[in-house]
């Protein structure tokens, strides 16, 4: 079996079939992600933040079937697309360019215990992502261009200067106050470039996607310095939200840069040798060396993350408590990342090799599409990861990416 062909064989054989016996909505629009470690769907509410990773799926698989390089209906897959976008715009947006967290299966805003129901920038973003594919797959002159357009250029504005002005909110795992996450920026980046590739984007779209791959140059990734949070003020660079770094998490950064650089020519994060040396970093550091496998959080130094914890928050005890755990979507990323820069670097195709091997090993659950979470040595753990869902987008995406990368 050809390289091509066993990624490809995976993705329309295994990963899609189960989400389409038991996610697609295909009756009302949008993906059923309420499943349990067991598959079992334990909830009909809608996290937002999925509704438009799927949307964007959706309308990748379909170019990739027009392109002829998936055994999928392109069709099928458009239609699932643009449902999912209708139905995030009637349910989801907000008028005030923010969207809800959260609806149930008949569309109504489920809201916290302070009465908010618009508590994550992701999700915003996240319906950005989804709905520049719907832009890409409505047919000309449709009505709803207009409309759709003027949601994600107002909501990704929203965003950007809430990310700005540090007011922007991210449930389930708030960031601390002193410091500033990697997660903000990359995902601007990464949207901003998505929507780039819609024939009337907005202009703003490329003044976002500069201004957070200038943020992640100036503050995140300096000199061979690695910072997934970075402190705002002195004396916190010995705290564990400053020491601990995410390998999967820089990884897909990387190549979300590279697919940017490759869309528009003129746009430059780090220089070529620069993304290479954070790859063999990110790779290095990553790798359980005992047991296989990416681990979920390590220290800058390598090894169990330490420092002093400042805020008491849930995300120190994230990675306090989890950092050895081996999770689907941080091997989902190493597996496409690695294997794109496996051909500038011998230590990279090894690292290469080695996350396909595990990942592909450990990971794909026959009949069930892939495990969620594993303890170090591989085991299957029934643990929530961060939220009650189990989501189609990181897997299926670096499936297609993977299947792409070989053709």
């Amino acid at each position: 079996m050809t390289q091509q062909h066993r990624w490809a064989s995976h993705l329309v054989e295994d990963v899609l079939p189960w989400w389409e016996a038991h996610g697609a909505d295909d009756a009302r629009g949008g993906v059923r992600t309420g499943f349990d470690n067991d598959g079992v769907l334990v909830s009909s509410d809608r996290f937002t933040w999925s509704q438009g990773r799927w949307a964007w799926l959706a309308g990748e698989l379909a170019d990739e079937a027009d392109a002829g390089r998936l055994p999928v209906d392109a069709a099928t897959w458009r239609r699932r697309c643009l449902d999912t976008c209708a139905r995030m715009i009637a349910e989801a947006v907000r008028p005030d360019g923010r969207t809800h967290f959260r609806v149930t299966e008949t569309g109504e805003p489920v809201t916290d215990a302070a009465g908010e129901s618009a508590t994550s920038v992701f999700a915003d973003l996240f319906v950005v992502l989804g709905l520049s594919a719907g832009l890409r797959q409505l047919p000309a002159g449709d009505p709803r261009r207009g409309a759709w357009l003027a949601a994600a250029t107002r909501i990704l504005t929203t965003a950007r200067d809430a990310l700005a002005a540090r007011t922007a909110v991210s449930e389930p795992y708030p960031v601390p106050e002193g410091f500033t996450d990697l997660a903000g920026p990359m995902t601007l980046l990464h949207v901003s470039a998505e929507l780039l590739r819609t024939p009337e984007h907005p202009p703003m779209a490329r003044e976002v996607r500069d201004g957070a791959g200038g943020q992640v140059e100036r503050v995140h990734l300096v000199d061979g310095l690695w910072r997934e949070f970075a402190p705002l003020r002195d004396g916190l660079d010995d705290t564990l939200l400053a020491r601990h770094v995410t390998p999967g998490h820089l990884l897909e950064l990387l190549w979300m840069i590279e697919h940017a650089s490759e869309q528009d020519p003129g746009f430059g994060v780090l220089t070529a040798r620069a993304r290479l040396a954070y790859a063999e970093r990110a790779a290095s550091l990553g790798w359980d060396a005992d047991l296989g496998g990416v681990l979920r959080y390590v220290d800058r130094d390598g090894g169990v993350p330490h420092g002093r914890t400042v805020a008491g928050s849930p995300y120190e005890a994230l990675v306090r408590d989890t950092w050895d755990t081996k999770l689907w979507w941080v091997h989902a990323e190493a597996l496409y990342a690695l294997t794109r820069y496996a051909p500038h670097s011998p230590a990279l195709a090894d690292a290469a090799a080695r996350v396909q091997e595990w990942t592909m090993r450990v990971f794909p659950e026959p009949g069930g599409e892939w495990l969620q979470i594993c303890d170090r040595a591989g085991v299957p753990l029934n643990r929530v990861v961060a939220l009650p869902v189990k989501d189609p987008f990181h897997i299926a995406r670096a499936l297609i990416f993977m299947n792409r990368l070989t053709a």
